[in-house]
């Protein structure tokens, strides 16, 4: 029974990855079929101006049939106009979002969405099979918490989108599990092993599962700052620039205030988790090596990434340490993260090399 398990573990992991190969791909179509649509949310477009009688603030959405333009710029660059009568120029049809474009664009995304979603599930098959093969949890080796750590990323992504509607970050996630499934499978892949003797406990259980869940919201957390970074220079360059066009997929994702919150309401979610695996990592630590702290590399490192993310959580509630700022911070977290699993597992030593690859 082991080696028909471990069989079927590697053959959804490698299914999985295949599906979220798709996924991406799918994305991508979604980003590249978004170039034409001009953006949804037109707050960009609108100046304070005149229709008729009525005035429009800033931000507003007039409606659909007398939408005052104030830049030159439409679905395809230069867009006809004719001047309403109050002087001010108001478009016409044409200049809103072609509707097939839009569901084209959407198309793609749900695509993606629904092959994130089977890809979830064959990854978590060969997750669970591999336990069952070891006849223990498999986290004993990079292979097996790379594999758990994309599910936890990629299921932590499907919550969000039934939670915050965020299938936007579905590029970012898709092209992150891609490439460490990949590498898993191809470089860092082991036979399934018995644990060594240190890891017979209990608080392997509590320990490592506290430390993938935040891992995995890091992860979701780190991308959403990414996409916040690039959404945020769009809006910078926009507002330098008021003639540029707003048309492609940055400018169909929220602004970058709302992708700000949602990757802070993920940060704030795995930082307590990551506190917990700490400490419970310490007291482990008594139990299996007599001391509570001895500066092993990956206690160090764990720590550090403890004080990264406190940072950004205080750096979050100081005035002039918001937004981009945060972002920098909460991305040298991850850093840290991602060193102290791959950095310190390849090229480090100490009691946690038991570990390896």
């Amino acid at each position: 029974m082991t080696e028909t398990f471990a069989h079927l573990s590697n053959n959804a992991v490698i299914s999985a990855t295949v599906v979220f190969v798709l996924a991406m791909v799918a994305h991508m179509l979604e980003w590249a079929a978004a170039r034409q649509v001009r953006s949804a949310d037109r707050d960009v477009a609108v100046d304070r101006v005149m229709v008729g009688a009525s005035e429009v603030e800033p931000g507003a959405i007039p409606d659909r049939a007398a939408w005052t333009l104030t830049e030159g710029h439409g679905r395809g660059g230069a867009v006809d106009r004719r001047l309403g009568d109050g002087g001010d120029v108001v478009g016409t049809a044409s200049d809103e979002p072609d509707d097939d474009e839009l569901e084209r664009t959407d198309r793609f995304g749900r695509i993606g969405f629904a092959l994130t979603v089977l890809g979830v599930l064959l990854l978590a098959v060969g997750v669970a099979c591999r336990g069952l093969a070891a006849h223990r949890v498999p986290w004993a080796s990079m292979y097996e918490f790379s594999i758990t750590g994309c599910l936890t990323a990629s299921a932590a992504y499907l919550f969000l989108v039934r939670r915050y509607s965020v299938r936007w970050l579905g590029l970012f996630v898709t092209a992150f599990v891609v490439v460490v499934l990949a590498i898993a499978d191809l470089v860092l892949y082991r036979p399934v092993e018995p644990l060594v003797p240190a890891l017979h406990s209990y608080w392997l259980y509590i320990h490592v599962s506290a430390a993938a869940i935040a891992g995995g919201a890091y992860t979701v957390g780190a991308l959403a700052s990414v996409l916040f970074l690039l959404r945020s220079r769009a809006e910078t360059r926009a507002a330098a620039d008021p003639e540029q066009p707003r048309t492609g997929f940055l400018w169909r994702v929220p602004s970058a205030q709302a992708i700000d919150r949602v990757a802070y309401r993920v940060h704030a979610f795995a930082f307590p988790l990551w506190t917990f695996a700490v400490l419970c990592g310490a007291i482990w630590a008594q139990y299996a090596w007599g001391r509570f702290w001895g500066w092993d590399p990956k206690e160090v490192w764990a720590f550090i990434t403890w004080v990264a993310y406190a940072a950004y959580l205080h750096a979050r509630a100081t005035v002039g340490w918001q937004g981009k700022a945060a972002a920098y911070v909460a991305l040298l977290g991850y850093s840290t993260f991602l060193f102290n699993f791959i950095g310190i597992n390849l090229f480090g030593s100490g009691l946690h090399t038991y570990a390896g690859v």
